[in-house]
């Protein structure tokens, strides 16, 4: 490593945060990337570990540890501490389609698993990553990588979250010619309507997606494939077929009450606070106005952090997060031990901005849900709750049992649900006769062939609602299997081995 003791020499430091009071009133990014000086610093803490298990990639106890696209992370870190930001930027692109993307919502499993972390806080690796694509934006080094020859085959993709956007990608490079169809408005699939502006720009995904179409890619809009062009017609007008249509369908509450108005799920609003925001040209845009309105957000997520700071924005009296478990331990326990994912207590962004705000952090804990009470006109006014006990079974197995005496009537007029995925959405998967699992396509990750012959299937869409991360790894490795299937070989990288 550039320094052997930087680990040593130099303390972890956080991207500047702008205020948490002041940055609800508008819509901006709410982190800067590092400064030339601080970027050195932290690479060099960087570790001469030997083993880096920051880039390992495993799943252990259900959960992601280190890096699943396996970037290089010492390897960057070193040429930044020698200044080398070029070099730096070629190593993390020769793994990461979209560094841009990552380095602002991956909720990085590579800082868990870093060496550092058995005693010291990690190394700021994600921060890291996001300050040198942007620097590579910012010098004019990202520029449009046209392919050397076209192959004559062409290749469908269904979906342009960043599954389908790295498979293009990558195929685009192999020389194949790539059409990404997208039934939204605009490319990026929740990139674009799923994750709020403060996290992630969209100037940021549009400016790649154009990049894309620099190199070659076409993207037809605002196109459900299934409804507005049949799954034969695609198959007859192209050489493969690859579904990357994510894992959309929500979780739903069943519960007394549920179509009260009001009730939503998270999705759909932070879908439609995102294109009020940018002005998408949509006719029947329905606005979830939450202006004055108590705000309930059901679900202890990111998806349910992002609505308290969509509503905090959006001038809400009020806003309360129930998760159904309770409060993580502030240090790892131990059967939570490194390289493992961290289990532990944190204070997302959205939660800063709550207790800013309102004087406390909107999370409870342990409680469940019982009810929705509307008014005579059928509005939401009310939601009943009662508070909930973990137990542990001598099996092993976990079940909850509801305490007596803790039952609680919030007042509320809007409740967002952002409890999970249950999978993907089977209209299409029917269309073209795909054999599913537990609403997720059935292919094998490595081969991702579905039972239709030159039809295969990657990311959410495959393996149920993941991190970003997953749907890039799967978006390389299905364009690696789909380069072979049209070519009897690959000129792509895989991550897998033999």
């Amino acid at each position: 490593m550039g320094k052997l003791t930087g680990f040593m020499d130099y303390a972890r430091e956080e991207v500047e945060e702008r205020e948490a009071r002041h940055r609800i009133s508008d819509w901006r990014e709410y982190k800067a990337p590092f400064s030339d000086e601080t970027l050195k610093r932290q690479g060099a803490r960087c570790m001469d570990c030997g083993t880096p298990f920051c880039q390992i990639g495993e799943v252990l106890d259900g959960a992601t540890t280190g890096c699943p696209i396996y970037n290089l992370i010492p390897e960057w870190n070193h040429l930044m501490y020698l200044e080398k930001w070029e070099e730096a930027l070629e190593r993390l692109l020769k793994t990461n389609n979209f560094p841009e993307f990552t380095g602002r919502v991956c909720p990085a499993p590579c800082e868990g698993s870093c060496t550092l972390a058995i005693a010291d806080p990690a190394v700021t690796i994600k921060s890291i990553e996001r300050t040198i694509i942007d620097k590579g934006f910012e010098n004019g080094w990202i520029a449009p990588r046209m392919p050397r020859n076209r192959t004559g085959k062409s290749v469908a993709i269904i979906g342009s979250g960043p599954a389908g956007l790295a498979s293009a990608d990558q195929l685009n490079q192999a020389g194949h010619m790539v059409t990404v169809y997208e039934r939204q408005d605009r490319a990026g699939g929740l990139l674009m309507y799923g994750i709020p502006n403060m996290k992630l720009e969209k100037e940021v995904v549009e400016r790649r997606v154009r990049l894309l179409e620099e190199e070659g890619i076409q993207f037809i809009l605002n196109t459900e494939v299934g409804i507005d062009i049949h799954a034969d017609e695609l198959n007859e007008m192209y050489d493969a077929v690859i579904l990357c249509t994510g894992a959309l369908k929500q979780r739903d509450l069943k519960l007394e009450g549920r179509e009260a108005k009001g009730v939503h799920f998270a999705m759909d609003y932070l879908t439609l606070s995102t294109k009020s925001l940018i002005g998408a040209e949509e006719e029947d845009l329905e606005w979830i106005d939450v202006k004055g309105k108590d705000v309930i957000v059901i679900g202890g997520g990111d998806t349910g952090a992002d609505c308290i700071a969509t509503a905090l924005r959006q001038g809400c009296k009020s806003v309360v997060q129930f998760g159904k478990h309770p409060r993580l331990p502030t240090d790892r326990t131990p059967n939570n031990m490194w390289p493992a994912y961290p289990n532990v207590f944190t204070v997302d962004y959205a939660h800063h901005e709550a207790t800013a705000t309102f004087g406390q952090d909107p999370r409870n804990y342990s409680i469940q849900t019982k009810r929705f009470v509307s008014d005579k006109d059928g509005q939401l006014k009310e939601v009943h709750t009662v508070q909930m006990k973990k137990i542990k079974e001598k099996d092993g197995s976990i079940s909850f049992q509801e305490i007596p005496g803790t039952e609680k009537v919030w007042p509320a007029q809007l409740v967002f649900i952002a409890i999970g995925f249950e999978g993907t959405e089977l209209g299409l998967l029917q269309q073209y006769g795909i054999d599913t699992n537990h609403h997720k396509v059935k292919a094998t990750y490595g081969d991702f062939t579905t039972n239709k012959g030159n039809v295969f299937a990657a990311g959410d869409a495959r393996r149920g609602q993941s991190l970003i991360v997953w749907a890039i790894n799967e978006g390389r490795e299905v364009a690696h299997k789909v380069d072979s299937y049209l070519m009897g070989n690959s000129v792509l990288p895989s991550y897998l081995k033999g």
